[in-house]
């Protein structure tokens, strides 16, 4: 290749990255796409209601509490 093939073919790269460029900013960025909204988010704080009672019993079995499965008396 001549010296002037090799700068002509830089030239087209140029000019075709510039065009592309413009051409995907228009079509893909536009400004309506780049607005963004966020939800709302509630304030967090350390007070607590208690729980329904639908959900909660409060005759329920506690599973916290240990269970022995073996009290080690041997006939």
């Amino acid at each position: 290749m001549k010296q002037k093939d090799i700068a002509l073919i830089l030239v087209m790269v140029f000019i075709g990255a510039v065009i592309s460029l413009l051409v995907s900013r228009l079509i893909f960025s536009s400004p309506q796409s780049r607005k963004q909204s966020a939800e709302v988010v509630d304030v967090i704080t350390s007070d607590f209601s208690t729980p329904p009672p639908k959900y909660f019993n409060t005759n329920a079995i506690n599973p916290t509490q240990p269970i022995t499965l073996d009290t080690g008396n041997k006939p």
